[in-house]
This record gives structure tokens, sequence and C-alpha cells, in this order.
């Protein structure tokens, strides 16, 4: 009966430093842990042009360098538009060629022909005024006569004077002003081609930057609308981790500051980061309302840290943790 006794007190010694020992991890301060998340710079790759797709050159976890080819659009509507301009290119700079060029040989010696054959006959008629305004003088004949000689003479100046112009112009070519507006619609021209050519570059789509392929969104003969993203890269060497943190726990981050967090996905390992950036306006919670001794909802911020150091195996998405 003793025994039992004794048994039963040391029992009963037991529950109740086990339930001590209960009480006092219950009120004991719990340590506060945050946890964030790895990001990574996205580069999502669209095309300008829209089209169907033509074909594409990688998938889900290539590795592309910048340059690199991913997909390619084909579009017959533009192909037939940059026809039209190239047309209409090609005749504005033959219409420039000519305005440059001014009148053939064969015209200029054709104009040059005619003043010589007006000056010729002006040269006749003042001739032959003079040889009428002499028998006219001596009473030879009527003043009609002689009046009709000087138009005749006259008329012929006029027409030698017209045949000289249009010898000039033609020797001289177009004018200034037509020059220039031929250069325009040449230059306008040029430039619809252009724009063509620009929207076609698009066709063949290369990566900006170099990256892992994260997404690819459409494939061999779907149709791409302008501005989707087809392929999407994601470069993880431009990586950061984000935190939401509560405006209470804010003081206790400086953008400059170091701070090792730990990478459960990498066997728990910690690593050092370096506070980047401290968002300028906090937005209300809602993970977690208001605690109990605050009159208010707590706000968050966004806090990102870029690592100090290249972490082996680092991917978007990796939960980080970091003791407070």
């Amino acid at each position: 009966m003793r025994a039992n006794r004794i048994l039963a007190v040391v029992a009963l010694l037991i529950l109740l430093l086990l339930l001590g020992y209960g009480l006092k991890l219950a009120y004991s301060p719990k340590p506060e842990v945050l946890q964030g998340q790895i990001e990574a710079r996205e580069y999502h790759v669209s095309s300008k042009m829209p089209g169907r797709i033509d074909q594409v050159l990688v998938r889900r976890g290539d590795q592309v360098k910048a340059g690199d080819l991913l997909f390619s659009i084909t579009s017959p509507e533009l192909d037939a538009k940059l026809m039209q301009a190239r047309g209409g290119r090609d005749a504005a700079l033959a219409l420039k060629d000519q305005a440059d060029a001014g009148a053939r040989k064969q015209q200029v010696m054709a104009a040059r022909e005619q003043w010589q054959k007006a000056k010729a006959g002006a040269t006749l008629a003042q001739t032959t005024f003079k040889r009428v305004e002499n028998l006219f003088t001596e009473g030879v004949i009527p003043r009609q006569k002689r009046d009709e000689a000087y138009t005749q003479w006259q008329a012929a100046k006029y027409t030698e004077q017209a045949a000289l112009a249009m010898y000039q112009m033609a020797e001289e070519g177009a004018r200034s002003e037509t020059k220039a507006a031929a250069a325009g619609k040449a230059m306008m021209a040029q430039g619809a081609v252009n724009e063509v050519e620009s929207v076609l570059k698009d066709s063949q789509m290369r990566a900006s930057h170099s990256g892992e392929v994260s997404e690819v969104l459409l494939f061999d003969g779907e149709l791409a609308p302008t501005g989707f993203p087809v392929v999407t890269l994601m470069d993880m060497n431009d990586s950061w981790a984000l935190l939401q943190v509560r405006e209470d726990l804010l003081s206790r981050f400086k953008v400059g500051q170091e701070m090792s967090l730990q990478i459960p996905a990498l066997d728990n390992i910690r690593a050092l980061f370096t506070v980047t950036y401290i968002s300028p306006m906090g937005n209300f919670a809602t993970w977690r309302a208001t605690e109990a001794g605050h009159d208010f909802d707590m706000r968050t911020f966004e806090v990102e840290l870029k690592p100090v150091d290249p972490i082996n195996g680092l991917r978007a998405g990796m939960s980080v943790l970091l003791p407070l």
C-alpha cells in the first residue's frame, strides 16, 4: 500500500511538472517569423503584327540567349501591303528622277530648233519690213502694205521670244518647287515602306534578354493578336525576395541593410540578402486583421531584398523565412 502511495505521488508530481511546462509554453511569447517568396524578372515576348503562328522554336525550360529566335508569324495581308508600298515608292522615285533629270536631249534639241526657226523668221520679217519701208518712203506702195510688213515683223519677234522661252525652260528642267514636291512624295513613299517593313520585322521574334522559357502560350497554326505575349522569359540572375511586412515591424528594415533569410526548398540554407526597396505606401492587410490591443487595422508594406551572392538552385516561387 505504501508503495502504491509513493507511485501515486510521483505520478502527480510528474503531471504537475508537465502541466507547468505546458503553461509556460502557452504563455511564453512565440518567435515571430516572416514568410515571403522569391520573385524574378519576367519578359513577355509579343509581336506588333497580328497573324498566324508559323513556328515556335522553344519549349518551357529552355535556356535562351539574347538574340535567339523564339517564334515566327506569317501575315499575307502585310506581305501584300509591303508590295503596294514598294510599288508606290518606285513610282515616286521615278517621278523624282524625271524632275531631277529635266527634259530629254531630244526635247531640248527640238525646242532649240523651234527657237532657231522662229529667230530666222523674225530676221526675215525685219529685212522685209525695211525693204517695204524704203518703198513706202519713195511712194511706190501704200501705207497699208507698210503696216502689214511691220505687223508681220512684230509677230515674228514675239514668236521668237516665245520659242526662246520654251527652249530655256526645256534646258533648265523642272522648277525647284516641282523637284521639292517630287522629293517629298518619294520620301513619303519610302516612309510607308519602312513602316510596313518595321512591322514585318516582328514576324521573326527574338529574345531581348537571356533567360529561361517559363511559358509558351501559343503554338504552331494558332492566331496571335497584336501585343499578345506568346513566350515568357524569366531571368533568375535578376531575382529578389519579397516580404509583406506589417507596419508595426517596418522599423526593423532599412534600405541597404543585410539580413539572413532561410530557404526551406534548398535544405534550409541561410543566405544574405540586402534590402533594396521599401514600398512608399502601405496597403490594408488581407491576411491579418486588427490584433488585440490595437484599435486600428494594420497595414502591410512590400520589402524587396536582393541576394548578396548568387544562390545555386534558386527558383521563383520558393519560400523564404525571416525570424524576428
